[in-house]
């Protein structure tokens, strides 16, 4: 079994889904990594790879995933890697890597924001560094 630690940032808020059958929740995400390089000429570059993952721990999902994770989040991810395939309506056989989450580290952790009108919404701890998660990811 291929094992895979993978350090990156939410492309998207993670999707919670119930499983039809039993009820149970999973999570689903993609985590994008950027490796920055410099060419034989000097010139610099730089290559974005995504990453699908899933979850199915469910209590990690619930109350670890769903409440703090976001699109933007900073997270290191431990799990393995599997093979999907499946049919398409239109016959043709597709195939992907997932990443099956083991274990699960977001940095710069933050709470969801309140919707309650009884009392003041949580505070939001400034990120260090001086950027601000809420702006879109540059790649």
């Amino acid at each position: 079994m291929q094992s895979l630690t993978l350090e990156g940032y939410l492309a998207a808020d993670p999707s919670i889904l119930s499983a039809q059958g039993s009820g149970k929740k999973r999570a689903s995400f993609r985590v994008l990594e950027t490796t920055r390089f410099r060419c034989a000429d000097g010139t610099p570059g730089e290559r974005t790879t995504g990453f699908n993952c899933v979850c199915f721990n469910e209590a990690t999902a619930e109350k670890y995933i769903e409440p703090f994770a976001r699109k933007g989040s900073r997270v290191v991810i431990q799990g393995h890697v599997e093979n999907d395939t499946w049919t398409g309506k239109d016959g043709v056989e597709h195939y992907d890597l997932r990443l099956i989450v083991a274990d699960i580290r977001l940095k710069n952790r933050r709470d969801r924001p309140s919707t309650d009108e009884d009392g003041p919404a949580p505070s939001v701890q400034e990120p260090a560094g001086g950027y601000d998660l809420n702006d879109d990811i540059p790649f």
